[in-house]
């Protein structure tokens, strides 16, 4: 029967600190987030350990730029990705998004409706066609990167390049 309690109780307190750690965890994602962040705090969440919370911070509309070209090179995929769709985010760290190593940050700038159009002229230049066909799709893609894009080896990118310069074509009409 004693061995029985002296299992028991430390599970019970491990499950407390469990349950602890994660109030503290949320109470710092729920910070990450607020617009009363102050600069002394959005320091310690660009290096925190939970991915959640850098994630959240990269969210935040009210971070300087310097903090979120921080966190476009930070190492989750998620972080980067909720930079490049942070409205706040500016020119210098979508263009450093832009030449990202992962496919699917990329993707996610390229698609970005607020991405400006040449950042948008980087991206034609990726070596992933669906990258690519992304900036075609792109209502920001100016008619030079477009007419580009047609001259693309491969024959969807030029599909698309094309109809998206006829529908320049007719918003200008």
């Amino acid at each position: 029967m004693l061995s029985k309690k002296l299992f028991i109780v430390p599970f019970v307190l491990l499950l407390n600190t469990l349950a602890h750690a994660a109030d503290y965890s949320d109470r710092e994602y729920r910070l990450a987030r607020s617009v009363a962040i102050k600069p002394a705090q959005v320091k310690q969440f660009l290096s925190h350990p939970s991915v959640a919370v850098r994630e959240a911070l990269a969210q935040n509309r009210r971070l300087k730029s310097a903090m979120l070209f921080q966190l476009a090179s930070d190492p989750s995929e998620r972080v980067r990705i909720a930079v490049a769709t942070n409205l706040s985010t500016d020119t210098s760290t979508f263009n450093k998004l832009a030449t990202d190593k992962n496919s699917a940050v990329k993707s996610v700038v390229a698609r970005f409706e607020y991405v400006p159009a040449e950042v948008l002229a980087v991206l034609a230049k990726d070596r992933s066609a669906e990258i690519r066909i992304e900036v075609a799709r792109n209502l920001n893609t100016l008619a030079a990167t477009l007419n580009a894009l047609l001259k693309d080896t491969d024959p969807d990118v030029q599909a698309i390049a094309a109809q998206a310069l006829q529908r320049l074509a007719a918003e200008t009409n």
